[in-house]
């Protein structure tokens, strides 16, 4: 992966566990907030880190008939059984599953569910000031689950408010 060295690329892979995440944000500024980036196709997305249980190397889940294209199916984690939506399916791209293929798993609405993703970039904290609101316009993802867009350098992130896309019914995860 551009940009990433091998050790970088074995970290994103690996299973991070809660209390990684929920360490790293002791060291976070006032007005700041982490967020886990990743790709779906050419696009960067962000998500709140506090939602993220860990990020595992995609396996094939067992299917689940009838389910939607964009519902893999679920996986055993644990002893949790996790549904497994492949969020490039569900915005419309296509699917190519590779070395960088990823599952993340989250904690939203009291459930572990898990979204597949291109590849995981980073974990970034954002000021408020470089969190710049929403744009009106159609797009891939409704709105309504973009709470604004992150600027990064030269690079912009779609900010995403998981919970609220997971939990939406069009998502197919939540009744």
């Amino acid at each position: 992966m551009p940009g990433m060295s091998n050790t970088a690329l074995v970290a994103a892979q690996a299973p991070l566990p809660v209390p990684v995440a929920g360490h790293a944000l002791q060291s976070l500024k006032a007005g700041t907030q982490q967020f886990l980036t990743f790709r779906v196709g050419e696009e960067e997305y962000g998500m709140d880190i506090l939602r993220v249980q860990e990020i595992r190397s995609y396996e094939k889940p067992t299917r689940i008939a009838n389910a939607p294209e964009f519902v893999k199916g679920v996986i055993n984690l644990r002893g949790v059984i996790v549904p497994v939506v492949d969020l490039r399916l569900r915005l419309g791209q296509a699917a190519e599953y590779n070395d960088f293929t990823v599952v993340v798993v989250l904690n939203v609405l009291g459930r572990v569910v898990g979204i597949v993703v291109d590849s995981v970039s980073d974990v970034l904290e954002l000021a408020a000031d470089e969190i710049k609101a929403r744009p009106e316009l159609a797009a891939a993802v409704d709105a309504r689950h973009i709470t604004g867009l992150g600027k990064v350098g030269d690079r912009m992130l779609i900010l995403l408010d998981i919970e609220s896309m997971a939990g939406s019914a069009e998502f197919g995860l939540v009744n």
